[in-house]
């Protein structure tokens, strides 16, 4: 088990590093091919669009075909898409590789975390997730940091290594044992989607993909006009990260201890507070620490969003694998939807504006988070593993 979660961590490190990469390169590219707020939002988006496009296949293929192959299918389409990006030279090429990365995402998360939460007791998950989530924070906030790294180095060369490090770790996770093959109960996916605990652990994701979205297309641009250099920018983003990192497995602890939705109500509301300030702040160094805040209440209700998700799925018999899927384009919803819409609306009303509308959905959130309760019910029969030959069932 621990070998595992240490090849899943470092899996998800690199997925994330590959998507905060473009953080402190945004304000160049948006010069360099002169694109408007709305276009730079739309260049952010495309990794979500891919992640959205790729989540429920991602989900099918790892339970149909198992996790450790939709692993590998991941990794595959990351080191392609690293190429593509190594190679392009305008914004629709750049756009089909972010594209390309996102679709990569959601299909290695989808087989990465059915493969743990397989294998995980449901009183260890939020504290296995929030570790597998800190990691890939880790691997986000040095993703600015190897981006203006490319920016000096050369964006060509760096991201040919990115592709040579997919390929290794598609080496190095086919050389794992295979992976158990989930069974679902018919009928388990629509009686997901009519509960309402599992609907709440899908918008925690997505809400705060949503705010991130949005603060990582304004906040870079609003830094660079304020004359931060690509490695200011991603040195914000690495202090922001750090914190992250560090909070995620506490939360996941507190949630197996607490309840799924004690600290996302904290979260929430300290969100709303965070996203208003930063649409009353023009001054860059508050900005910047505006930032650090945010990645600690934007993400305090990553972790028991995900583990929600997989508690209802073991609930309803939903396999692991889909509801992951599901989930992922849940959360690209979010992450497409905050730099198009918000890019959109910063435009034409200010950066403002898609502050203060995420405060007030966090505010919403709030108030229908308290009406739910009880998220601990005894499970039903889970739900059923094919075991490969010569192992025991977990």
């Amino acid at each position: 088990m621990r070998r595992l979660l240490v090849v899943v961590s470092v899996v998800v490190f690199v997925d994330a590093m590959l998507y905060g990469v473009l953080a402190p390169l945004v304000h160049g590219y948006a010069h360099d091919f002169a694109l408007s707020k709305t276009g730079a939002g739309l260049l952010v988006a495309a990794f979500g669009t891919g992640a959205f496009a790729g989540g429920i296949p991602g989900g099918l293929a790892a339970q149909r075909w198992g996790p450790k192959r939709t692993v590998l299918l991941g990794l595959g389409l990351m080191a392609f898409a690293s190429l593509a990006f190594a190679i392009a030279g305008d914004p629709w090429t750049l756009g089909v590789s972010r594209f390309a990365q996102g679709m990569s995402s959601s299909t290695t998360w989808a087989g990465a975390l059915a493969w743990l939460t397989v294998l995980t007791s449901r009183d260890r998950r939020g504290q296995v997730l929030g570790t597998v989530f800190g990691t890939a924070v880790f691997g986000a906030i040095l993703g600015p940091m190897v981006g203006a790294a490319a920016d000096l180095i050369g964006i060509r060369p760096s991201f040919l290594v990115m592709t040579g490090l997919a390929l290794v770790l598609l080496v190095s996770a086919a050389a794992m044992p295979a992976a158990p093959v989930e069974r679902q109960r018919p009928g388990a996916l629509a009686q997901a989607a009519r509960d309402y605990a599992f609907l709440a652990g899908l918008w925690f994701n997505t809400l705060p993909a949503l705010l991130f979205g949005t603060a990582t297309l304004l906040v870079p641009l609003a830094l660079g006009d304020a004359g931060f250099t690509p490695f200011g920018i991603g040195a914000v983003f690495l202090c922001a990260g750090m914190l992250e990192s560090a909070l995620n497995p506490i939360v996941g602890r507190l949630s197996d201890r607490y309840g799924r939705f004690r600290p996302a109500r904290v979260a929430l509301a300290a969100s709303a507070v965070v996203a208003t300030a930063l649409a009353f702040t023009s001054e860059p160094f508050v900005l910047a620490a505006l930032m650090c805040a945010a990645s600690l209440t934007f993400g305090g209700f990553y972790t028991p969003g995900m583990a929600l998700v997989s508690d209802r799925a073991e609930h309803v018999g939903l396999a692991q694998g889909l509801a992951f899927g599901v989930m992922n384009s849940a959360w690209a919803l979010g992450n497409l939807a905050g730099p198009a819409l918000g890019g959109t609306a910063a435009e034409r009303w200010g950066d403002a504006t898609p502050y203060l509308a995420g405060a007030v959905l966090c505010l919403l959130t709030l108030v229908a988070a308290q009406r739910l309760r009880g998220t601990r019910p005894t499970p039903r029969t889970p739900v059923s593993v094919a075991t490969p030959p010569g192992r025991q069932a977990p």
